[in-house]
């Protein structure tokens, strides 16, 4: 009996509740911060312009599992720092975000709306009906990491809902100012007519007013706002995604002479620092094995 009981249960190594999970992820964001927030961006910027630029054979250039995987990596501190936030109100509402964000890319495939015609230039990964399935990854995090930072600059005006909401939209906003023209530099994706802003039409951006605002509102709604502010409090990492977008775009378009572009990421830069919330040791390198 002893041998049965001892076979049947779980490795001592894997975690046995949710919160033994989540304190074992934020160990390992918080001993990796330096590796996933500047290491990470600094090479997948090196990676994605030698691509674009021929500099890579194949199966390297634009390799999809290394675009997912990074990606995947940068979004880790994001991922880990909101997760003990997401109960089943925030879980419904992420979900019906997925959905929404296939639905409306998916529209915007096949008729040209809400952001105008485009088309896919580098496989981004396995698709359904044209669309990435990686989509929410990629989508997502950028309206949560807006939303997290202006809550914190914002302070006791982020009470009034009519500002809150108005400034994270705007936010988002600017971020496709920075997404936009790299990835239309990179060839990630192109618009046929081409565009007055470093080739990306202005119907982008007014797609992108309808898009933030259905999903900054949907996540308002459903996640626990106090709850999001007293976990920035106490993980210092949260915000750690923004920086890897501030890293990997504003570099990607200072190489393609984006400088609007870039001083927008810069901007972003020095909302971050705004935050106070950074010190030295993210821009440490870890010593020794990884993990510090």
């Amino acid at each position: 009996m002893a041998d049965g009981a001892e076979t049947d249960a779980a490795p001592a190594w894997l975690p046995t509740t949710r919160r033994e999970a989540e304190a074992r992820l934020d160990r390992l964001v918080r001993e990796n911060r330096f590796t996933i927030a500047v290491f990470f961006p600094l090479n997948g910027a090196v990676l994605l312009v030698a691509s674009a630029e021929g500099w890579l054979p194949d199966p390297l250039a634009f390799n999809p599992l290394l675009v997912l995987f990074g990606t995947f990596v940068m979004r880790s501190p994001l991922l880990v720092g909101v997760a003990p936030l997401v109960d089943r109100r925030a879980a419904a509402g992420v979900l019906a975000l997925a959905a929404y964000s296939y639905a409306v890319e998916y529209v915007g495939v096949e008729t040209g709306f809400p952001y105008g015609d485009f088309y896919y230039g580098v496989d981004l990964g396995p698709t359904a009906a044209g669309v990435p399935i990686g989509l929410p990854l990629f989508f997502l995090p950028l309206v949560m990491n807006a939303y997290l930072l202006c809550l914190l600059l914002l302070g006791p005006r982020a009470e009034r809902t009519a500002v809150r909401l108005g400034v994270v939209v705007a936010a988002v906003l600017a971020m496709d100012v920075v997404l936009d023209p790299g990835a239309v530099a990179l060839g990630f994706w192109a618009y046929p007519g081409g565009g007055a802003f470093y080739g990306v039409p202005l119907s982008n951006y007014a797609g992108w007013v309808l898009s933030a605002t259905v999903a900054v509102v949907t996540l308002d709604g459903t996640f626990d706002r106090r709850g999001l502010l007293d976990r920035l409090d106490d993980c210092e990492f949260a915000l750690d995604d923004l920086v890897s977008f501030v890293i990997l775009w504003g570099a990607i378009n200072a190489w393609f002479g984006n400088w609007l572009p870039v001083a927008v990421a810069a901007l972003f830069g020095l909302g971050l620092l705004g935050t106070d919330r950074f010190d030295s040791r993210l821009f440490r390198p870890p010593t020794g094995r990884f993990g510090g």
